[in-house]
């Protein structure tokens, strides 16, 4: 199934697909970061699943 271009919010609300312009510009509102914080995150954490990179953002290790 094609993406639906009208909903500009990401397919997967768990992962963070730096591979998609919308959903960067999705996320970088959500997370309240700029593009090159986002990639450097996701980077950094290893993983796009959104609650480890959020909590990498907020310096919470559990």
């Amino acid at each position: 199934m094609s993406d639906d271009l009208h909903n500009r919010g990401p397919q997967d609300r768990s992962r963070i697909n730096l591979h998609e312009p919308w959903e960067v510009q999705y996320w970088t509102k959500t997370l309240g970061v700029s593009k090159e914080e986002l990639e450097r995150a996701v980077k950094s954490a290893g993983s796009s699943s959104v609650n480890t990179v959020r909590q990498h953002l907020t310096g919470n290790k559990h």
